[in-house]
């Protein structure tokens, strides 16, 4: 094989496998995700035998969850998203 053939084989492609927005919906959810888990963590005692009812408040039951799931959604829809340049093509 000589020089010339190798360096025509085969060149990347550089081309992204998202457009723009799909990146930006997937770092919006990825920034929901982890404020979430954030949010849920924390809340115990120092003392096994004293108990806390902290863990048990809105917080930690329902807007930490929420926003995961949140987080999540937008992930799908970044992913299933149709991006711009493939439209274009």
């Amino acid at each position: 094989m000589s020089k010339k053939d190798r360096n025509t084989t085969a060149k990347p492609n550089k081309d992204f496998v998202f457009g723009k927005q799909n990146y930006i919906w997937m770092f919006i959810g990825l920034a929901c995700i982890t404020l979430g888990y954030i949010l849920m963590s924390g809340g115990g005692s120092d003392n096994p035998d004293v108990f806390n009812s902290d863990i048990f408040n809105f917080r930690r039951i329902r807007l930490a969850p929420a926003l995961v799931l949140t987080g999540l959604g937008l992930q799908v829809y970044a992913i299933l998203k149709s991006s711009d340049k493939r439209s274009k093509s």
